[in-house]
């Protein structure tokens, strides 16, 4: 009877314990800065700051992005932190593939916060501003083309797409490398509200736009 008393309270003492064995495998360790900006994004006349930051524990390199902005005191405080802005090196559904693609940069001008990324066929910049205390998207730039042998040549069409979230005018440029007239020109209006705002804002929000 006293065995059995001990394997039970054994039993109790190692559940807690293996949880907390667990919880600790399961930090992120975001502990490689790979991405640091500097400039005023609230308008305060201070810097403000923008890192990005990789988990070079977890397999799939996931990336962190944080922006921190200054404060009366001079100090900088945390305003937005997202795992799910930018694509992990390593995706999950890619079989432990790289996903082809160089990490975003980050950029301020005049008090935007613009995100340049590679797509598949081009690149892609969002410009995020902030509002009422949330960074809100309110112009994306997509660049792409219709390359399928693997290089341009003088057939390659390359197709802008400018979206102005604010007015949501959406148009589509489609034009041939090395020429000055465009091909085709389509424009149309997308109203989108509330604005998208960055903690939200996921990698895979790319196709939207």
């Amino acid at each position: 009877m006293k065995s059995i008393y001990i394997y039970f309270i054994f039993i109790l003492l190692s559940v807690p314990l293996n949880l907390l064995a667990q919880n600790s495998n399961s930090k992120e360790h975001y502990t490689y800065q790979v991405r640091e900006e500097h400039g005023d994004l609230n308008s305060d006349g201070k810097m403000d700051r923008i890192i990005v930051e990789m988990d070079t524990v977890n397999e799939t390199r996931p990336l962190r992005l944080q922006i921190f902005l200054s404060q009366p005191n001079g100090k900088l405080a945390l305003a937005v932190s997202s795992t799910q802005i930018i694509e992990p090196q390593y995706p999950v559904g890619n079989q432990g593939k790289f996903n082809g693609y160089q990490i975003p940069d980050f950029f301020i001008e005049k008090g935007v916060l613009k995100m340049w990324s590679e797509i598949k066929g081009g690149n892609i910049t969002y410009d995020f501003k902030y509002n009422n205390g949330n960074f809100e998207l309110i112009y994306v730039d997509k660049l792409t083309n219709n390359v399928t042998k693997g290089y341009i040549d003088e057939k390659t069409i390359f197709t802008e797409t400018k979206f102005d979230l604010i007015t949501g005018i959406r148009t589509e440029t489609d034009e041939i490398s090395g020429s000055d007239k465009a091909l085709k020109v389509r424009k149309k209006r997308v109203l989108i509200r509330p604005l998208p705002k960055i903690q939200d804002f996921k990698f895979s929000d790319k196709e939207l736009y």
